[in-house]
């Protein structure tokens, strides 16, 4: 019987992606934090903004990741 690999190919797939998606929001968070650099206020504006969505995201892993067996 051969190998099915085409759920390991998704995640793989899925994971480029979202590797893909972090490096492209980095660039634009850098690229703002140095456009804004003698504007205090926008510069919090951002830091606010990725608090929020960083809150956001460690809400989602927790919540999708399986807790580990107990030994």
């Amino acid at each position: 019987m051969p190998l099915d690999l085409s759920a390991l190919e998704a995640e793989v797939t899925r994971n480029e992606t979202v590797d893909g998606s972090a490096s492209v929001l980095l660039k634009q968070l850098f690229d703002e934090v140095e456009s804004h650099k003698n504007d205090p206020a926008a510069i919090q504006a951002l830091v606010d903004r990725v608090r929020a969505s960083n809150d956001s995201l460690s809400a989602a892993v927790a919540a999708n990741t399986p807790a580990a067996p107990s030994v």
